[in-house]
């Protein structure tokens, strides 16, 4: 099955739809509305080394040597599986003719890492609920991953037309 994955293409669709992610951050930035801090990201990636997977509160931990570095390389290497495993899921047509509905709902489902995964692994709790704006903070997730599933489809569609 893997032999027949377009790997170029899976390389092309993850990276872009991860930067379209952060095109929305930074358009939410200009409005005031920050995003996940992808150092903090590699701080907990470099601190599992430690045996240290879940923290009372990331940001309060020691920094870590190229902690930024490592989170930004491991928020696009993320993006990139993303693309895989939703491209696995798919027929073999989508990447030829792709359409909206799939990308978008798998761009949603995948929020379910950050909610039950990440946050509760930073500190912030199961779906943020240890934050100060728990409900704010569900919909800001969800909303940048919908975005991250426009970005599998706007990214096939760019790829699809060459």
């Amino acid at each position: 099955m893997f032999s027949t994955i377009d790997w170029l293409a899976v390389i092309i669709i993850g990276i872009g739809a991860t930067a379209l992610l952060d095109a929305w951050a930074l358009l939410l930035s200009k409005f005031g509305i920050n995003s996940l801090n992808f150092c903090l990201v590699g701080r907990w990636l470099c601190l599992m080394r430690y045996g240290k997977f879940k923290h009372l509160a990331i940001s309060k931990t020691a920094a870590q040597p190229n902690e930024c570095a490592i989170g930004w390389f491991s928020h696009y290497f993320i993006g990139v599986i993303f693309a895989l495993i939703f491209i696995l899921l798919l027929p073999n047509h989508w990447l030829t003719a792709p359409s909206l509905m799939p990308a978008l709902l798998f761009g949603v489902l995948t929020v379910v890492i950050p909610f039950f995964v990440m946050q509760p692994a930073l500190g912030l709790g199961i779906a943020a609920a240890k934050t100060s704006k728990p409900i704010t903070a569900r919909i800001k997730s969800t909303l940048s991953h919908a975005v991250f599933g426009v970005g599998l489809y706007l990214s096939a569609l760019a790829l699809s037309l060459f």
